[in-house]
């Protein structure tokens, strides 16, 4: 499998794997998931890398139906600010391409924000680690295993 799966499974968690027909096309990945999984896009999070004004990389969890607020990110934490991360820096820290980043699994232990708005849904969908490939778990699950905080990091 990838990665993301293969930590979920090994430390026994809650979690239910979702698969569908990635179009390369799409203009956005989360949407798609959304779209053709059947699932409201508010419980759809997508997985952002974003630098501190320190060269910190950091995981953003947000929903696709949204965008991050990169002051509430770099605000939550402790940096003054925060850009959204170089694609291949992305890819190079966590093991995965753009588009199919996993907030879980990941090459290098990066600090990880979800957005609270993910404790409103008894579960989540966030990448299992390809485009095509989505977990099911809760929020709690998520933060468990990624050592995330949850922040309101998100934009309607």
């Amino acid at each position: 499998m990838t990665p993301a799966i293969d930590l979920l499974k090994k430390a026994k968690a809650e979690y239910q794997v979702h698969t569908y027909q990635h179009d390369p096309k799409t203009p956005s990945y989360g949407l798609e998931a959304a779209e053709k999984l059947g699932i409201d896009p508010a419980r759809v999070f997508k997985t952002l890398l974003a630098a501190s004004d320190k060269g910190e990389l950091l995981v953003a969890v947000v929903p696709v139906a949204g965008s991050l607020d990169l002051k509430a990110l770099a605000k939550a934490a402790g940096a003054k600010t925060a850009d959204m991360a170089d694609p291949a820096a992305a890819q190079r820290a966590t093991g995965y391409l753009v588009g199919g980043i996993s907030p879980l699994g990941q090459k290098k232990r990066l600090r990880t924000f979800i957005d609270e708005s993910a404790r409103n849904y008894p579960t989540i969908h966030v990448s299992g680690g390809r485009r095509g490939l989505e977990v099911e778990l809760s929020a709690e699950t998520l933060a468990q295993h990624t050592q995330a905080s949850f922040a309101a990091i998100g934009r309607p």
